[in-house]
């Protein structure tokens, strides 16, 4: 079977098999770290965008990481999972509390933990989504999710966005819509339209800066033609980033509720706190019948996802939804308990709102500078600089080389963060981050831009 290699382009992931890649690790991947990446190519199965592994980790803490030879680099990467740092000292000390006290729970029964954070994501979460389920992972909160709006609706359509991820089981890659997770693995999930998602720059309707919200009306096309749609599932920010127009999700909302179909909104990255609200849905005036969060939920320690759902979906009781062996694991209940006070103690929301407005003015002026920078985004500490050329007629093309070069150069600077659809640089890094680590982590990326304009780069 063959495989575009351009698909990997136009993923949440960046690049692994260049030549750059080689040349980097044949200048910093040391004897012990050559080692473990051997070790590791034998034992794993392969997979595309993490086969071969960058380098070997050491530590992990705070804002930062550290490899095996101790090089220490602030991480704008994190996978999304540390909104309150590596290994914060509560969240860690939480989790040995617990584990002393009650490791496990057993299916059938419930515990302290695992209530008390139930009830905690419900009384923050926006609107009436009070009822809530836990899993292992976000990919199977969406199964969940999905599962539950089936029940309730009787239906068993989706309506989904383009380049979107949901996870990477055959239900969340079946809603998702990126190429390098669903090209050759059919038959998907029967049911699973697609649309274009809000991206201005891509936009097929054309409405350029004065953005009509075609792609709003479109959804309401697809909901009024199929007819019998169970959810429109979407990222309500998708993590590369890409954020929707003002008015986006009041327009999808309103046409869920006139055609019966119910809105799922995935934060399994960017919820609590990254976008500088606990819930990036707040952003946007709407509440959706259920909202999937994860990643960070567990402090960047502990697996754990959580679903929430309105009242009037407390309907399936006749059946199982997750029934997971961990879902009420005590382990990761207290961790995602602790995680919630080191976010409301420490101020995180607010703190990732304003350097989110810091890192934005900041950006600007690279971009006033760097003649590569096409474009820059970001919401709180989600932020994206994506990199283009112009063609012969002057229209914008995808960077991909520029923006592979400029990430080896950074990471030869001590700054980790992943390039997503081949020339989107994205920033996510940890909430705890001090304004001094930002504007340094943004100099490191002006230095390698220009070095790049200027033909100078090591890469």
């Amino acid at each position: 079977m063959s495989h575009d290699p351009l698909d990997a382009l136009r993923s949440e992931g960046d690049v692994n098999l260049s030549p750059r890649r080689k040349a980097w690790s044949a200048a910093h991947v040391g004897p012990k770290a050559a080692e473990l990446l051997a070790r590791d190519s034998r034992v794993f199965l392969h997979q595309s965008l993490s086969t071969p592994c960058l380098n070997a980790l050491a530590d992990a803490r705070g804002a930062s990481i550290a490899d095996t030879e101790g090089r220490r680099l602030l991480d704008f990467h994190g996978n999304n999972v540390h909104q309150v740092g590596f290994a914060h000292p509560r969240v860690v000390q939480a989790i040995k509390d617990q584990l002393d006290e009650l490791s496990f729970c057993t299916r059938r029964y419930t515990c302290e933990p695992a209530i008390a954070l139930a009830e905690r994501l419900a009384e923050a979460a926006p609107g009436d989504l009070d009822r809530v389920l836990f899993a292992p992972g976000g990919t199977s909160a969406i199964g969940m999710a999905l599962k539950l709006a089936r029940i309730a609706t009787g239906r068993f359509k989706f309506v989904s966005m383009w380049d979107s991820f949901h996870g990477a089981s055959l239900d969340a890659i079946s809603v998702g819509g990126e190429a390098v997770f669903r090209k050759g693995i059919g038959p998907l999930l029967p049911g699973c339209e697609h649309v274009p998602p809000p991206e201005p720059l891509r936009c097929p309707f054309k409405c350029g800066t004065a953005c009509n919200l075609g792609c709003a009306d479109y959804v309401e096309y697809v909901l009024e033609k199929e007819g019998d749609v169970a959810a429109v599932i979407g990222e309500t920010v998708r993590c590369t980033p890409f954020i929707p127009p003002p008015d986006y999700w009041k327009r999808i909302r309103a046409a869920c509720d006139k055609h019966g179909a119910l809105l799922i909104l995935d934060e399994i990255p960017i919820g609590l706190g990254r976008t500088g609200k606990l819930f990036a849905c707040e952003h946007y005036g709407v509440v959706p019948d259920m909202l999937v969060l994860g990643k960070g939920l567990g402090g960047g320690i502990f697996p754990i996802a959580a679903l929430l759902a309105r009242e009037g979906l407390n309907v399936a009781t006749h059946t199982a939804l997750g029934h997971y062996t961990h879902e009420k694991n005590p382990v990761a209940c207290a961790a995602g308990l602790a995680t919630l006070d080191v976010i409301r103690d420490e101020g995180l929301v607010a703190h990732a709102a304003e350097l989110g407005r810091v890192a934005l003015d900041i950006l600007r002026g690279m971009a006033a500078r760097h003649p590569l920078i096409g474009d820059i985004r970001g919401l709180g500490l989600l932020m994206g600089i994506e990199l283009v050329r112009r063609d012969a007629a002057g229209r914008p093309v995808p960077a991909t080389d520029a923006a592979e070069q400029v990430m080896y150069a950074a990471l030869d600077r001590g700054l980790n963060f992943k390039v997503t659809m081949g020339n989107i640089l994205t920033l996510t890094p940890a909430l705890t981050l001090a304004r001094a680590e930002l504007e340094h982590a943004l100099h490191i990326l002006d230095t390698c831009i220009g070095e790049v304009e200027s033909g100078t780069s090591p890469y």
